[in-house]
């Protein structure tokens, strides 16, 4: 083939991948929100304990995000309906109605307050260790920072913002692993020929726990009407996903490898600790760029936390007017000042977290058992009701969700009463 019909072939298939990278957006929200420094830690700590052999659950994690992620987009475009609006329609008797309807505020809202706490916390850890900067004023300010974006009511603002954070995030952590010269072969190894290795349960079940996250798919039923309004458009949100959410897990990913080939045996206490084995690799450089890495992750975690449990509660209620809602703002204001007080009083959020833990094992599978039947509903859905096959794959993940979600439950009352 010569060089002239070469070049018309290859700026084609520029065009088609920007193209697809054009539709990039609700998906890049959900991304950003399941890399937070939970999910930093949870992965440099399944590398540095048990090298690759956890990969495959990774995987199959971010599979089962995009699967969960595609029907509630598919629900938002056809019905225009968001997952807890849904919810509530879903059932006719009052008594299971309203029962449904307030677990899922409950839970969304008492989880999206405790991770973010967490995120909080895990955030100003790591950049007051990694730069030195005073630990008391990077949790208020960053607080701050998320809160008047909220406030400014601006949907197109955040999805802006997180596809730039995820950008960052993918940059520093890809690069790294990269840098890293890790085992091809052990990677592949670990992601084909899955394994559980002794004492890797609770990290599996963390791995999951970090990724799927219940409130990113209210998020998502409800941001995908921001950006589609029609069922044409259902195979630009698909793509959306597999990219952004593919992005996402590749970003969680790159961090499980860097760990499980430079710190293969060494016991992790906070993030801060992959800046020490990336010294020899990056010099002074290593703390600043885990630093960057660090902030995006952490504030990319805690405004999905906020948006999450407004949306939920807005969506269930049925309030008008999305972001511009004052009541919208009401909640996602106080989502953050819960994680700015427990972060300026210096409290330790450990049963609140274990009580979120355990309520988001039971919402996860509920939640995704809920999704199944909604996505069946031919009143609401007509033609584009779940496929046989999309069905079989959705049976399969919520049966894995209620595994993986009894083990959460009982993984926190066992610490709890401990």
């Amino acid at each position: 083939m010569g060089q002239a019909q070469r070049q018309p072939q290859e700026e084609s298939k520029r065009n088609i991948i920007i193209e697809k990278l054009k539709v990039v957006g609700p998906g890049a929200i959900i991304s950003a929100s399941f890399v937070g420094p939970g999910t930093i830690t949870t992965a440099t700590e399944a590398g540095a304990s048990f090298g690759y052999a956890l990969l495959w659950a990774l995987v199959f994690s971010v599979i089962t995000t995009m699967v969960l992620q595609m029907m509630v987009a598919r629900l938002g475009i056809v019905a225009r309906k968001g997952l807890g609006a849904a919810i509530r329609d879903q059932f006719a008797q009052p008594a299971i109605k309203y029962t449904i309807m307030g677990f899922v505020i409950i839970s969304i809202f008492t989880g999206s307050a405790a991770y973010m706490s967490g995120d909080l916390n895990g955030t100003s850890l790591g950049l007051s260790t990694l730069t030195g900067w005073n630990i008391n004023a990077i949790g208020p300010f960053v607080g701050l920072v998320v809160l008047l974006i909220g406030l400014s009511g601006s949907y197109k603002l955040i999805e802006k913002l997180m596809i730039v954070l995820v950008i960052i995030m993918s940059t520093v952590f890809i690069t790294t692993m990269v840098i890293a010269q890790p085992d091809l072969g052990g990677i592949f190894t670990g992601i084909f020929a899955p394994s559980v290795p002794a004492g890797s349960i609770i990290t599996i079940a963390a791995l999951v726990g970090t990724t799927v996250v219940p409130y990113n798919l209210f998020i998502h039923s409800n941001s995908v009407q921001e950006r589609w309004n029609d069922p044409s458009h259902l195979n630009d949100s698909k793509w959306d996903i597999a990219i952004s959410i593919g992005m996402g897990g590749l970003i969680s990913g790159s961090i499980l490898i860097t760990s499980g080939t430079l710190m293969r045996g060494v016991e992790v206490e906070t993030v801060a600790d992959l800046a020490i084995q990336l010294e020899p690799l990056l010099g002074g450089w290593a703390e600043t760029f885990l630093a960057i890495g660090i902030f995006s992750a952490g504030f990319s975690s805690m405004t999905a936390a906020a948006l999450g449990a407004s949306i939920t509660v807005s969506s269930v209620l049925k309030w008008k007017n999305g972001m511009k809602n004052w009541r919208f703002r009401a909640i996602f204001a106080t989502v953050i000042l819960i994680g700015v007080f427990s972060f300026v009083l210096n409290f330790e959020p450990l049963a609140i977290i274990l009580f979120a833990q355990a309520l988001n094992g039971i919402l996860l599978p509920g939640i995704a058992l809920l999704i199944l039947i909604i996505m069946n509903n031919k009143n609401l859905l007509g033609k584009y009701t779940n496929s046989m096959k999309v069905n079989v794959i959705g049976v399969i993940v919520v049966i894995v969700c209620f595994g993986i979600g009894g083990y959460s439950v009982f993984s926190a009352l066992t610490a709890f009463f401990n």
